[in-house]
C-alpha cells in the first residue's frame, strides 16, 4: 500500500504543479500577449473588449483543470487528514485552494461572462472591473495556496 501511495502523493504533486503553472503562465504570459495584440500585429486589429474576450475563454478552459485539482486536493488531502497526517499550515492551505478554486470557475467566470454577454459597455462598468479585480486577487490567493501545498507535501514526501 505505501508504494501505491507513493505514486498517487508524486501524481498529485504533478497536478499541483501543473496547475500551478498553468496559472502562472496564463496571468503571466497569455493575459499580457493577449491584451496587447497591437503591439504583435503591428495594429489594433482587436479592441479591448474583444482581447478581454478571447482570454476569457483561456480561463474557462483553466478552469476544468482547477475543478480536477480542486477534487484531487479534497480527496488525497483528506484521506492525509483521516490518517492523522495533517498540520496547520497544509490544513489551512487545502482551505484556501478548495475556497478559492471553487470561487474561481463557479462564482467569478460565470458573473464575468454574464457581463461580458451584456455587451462592451457592461464591461466599463464599475461592477465589471471590480469582479475582475476580485478574481485577480482570488487566483493569486489559490496559486499561493498551491504553492504552500506542494510544498509542504514535498517536504513530508522526502522524508
Amino acid at each position: 500500500m505505501n508504494k501505491i501511495f507513493r505514486k498517487v502523493t508524486i501524481a498529485y504533486l504533478i497536478l499541483i504543479g501543473a496547475t500551478l503553472g498553468a496559472g502562472l503562465f496564463a496571468g503571466i504570459v497569455v493575459a499580457p500577449v493577449t491584451f496587447h495584440t497591437e503591439n504583435w500585429l503591428g495594429s489594433e486589429i482587436l479592441s479591448h473588449y474583444q482581447e478581454g474576450l478571447i482570454m476569457t475563454q483561456n480561463f474557462v478552459k483553466l478552469s476544468y483543470l482547477v475543478d480536477v485539482t480542486v477534487i484531487a486536493v479534497a480527496l488525497y488531502e483528506g484521506y492525509k487528514y483521516k490518517k492523522f497526517e495533517r498540520d496547520n499550515i497544509t490544513q489551512v492551505a487545502t482551505f484556501f485552494v478548495i475556497v478559492t478554486g471553487l470561487m474561481f470557475g463557479h462564482y467569478y467566470l460565470p458573473d464575468i461572462l454574464t457581463m461580458q454577454m451584456a455587451g462592451e459597455e457592461m464591461t466599463k462598468t464599475a461592477a465589471f472591473v471590480n469582479t475582475h479585480k476580485g478574481s485577480e486577487i482570488n487566483f493569486k490567493i489559490f496559486s499561493t495556496a498551491l504553492l504552500v501545498l506542494m510544498i509542504r507535501n514535498m517536504q513530508k514526501a522526502c522524508k
